[in-house]
């Protein structure tokens, strides 16, 4: 009797590990292998490509966009609280403005770090 209840899952677990392989094995076989040499060439918008394209870029870039996730994700986080900010405990709400107390000093340090601010 228990086997019969699990026998879906065991069917769905088979078919999730064949699936993908045989997807694999197929695109093998299946794909053209016809080299160009303009698959090793740096696209850039149909233009032809101007001087070399492994460059540096700084690391106030990544800087930014890490930022920027983060608070993407916080924001999200906050407006879940304060959809239910009046059923909230004190507790809650002081650990809530505690956690965007140490986003504001991260922040400040981040732009400290990067000398946007002179705190």
């Amino acid at each position: 009797m228990l086997a019969e209840d699990y026998m879906g899952v065991a069917a769905f677990a088979v078919i999730a590990i064949l699936f993908p392989a045989l997807v694999f094995l197929l695109s093998r076989y299946l794909r053209p292998d016809k080299k160009d040499p303009r698959g090793a060439t740096t696209y850039e918008c149909g233009e032809v490509p101007i001087g070399h394209a492994q460059i540096q870029f700084h690391f106030q870039y990544y800087m930014y966009a890490i930022l920027f996730v983060a608070f993407d994700l916080v924001t999200v986080f906050v407006l879940m609280w304060a959809f239910v900010f009046a059923d909230l405990s004190d507790m809650a709400k002081f650990s809530m403005l505690a956690f965007l107390g140490i986003l504001l000093v991260g922040v400040v340090y981040a732009l400290k770090k990067e000398e946007i601010i002179w705190i």
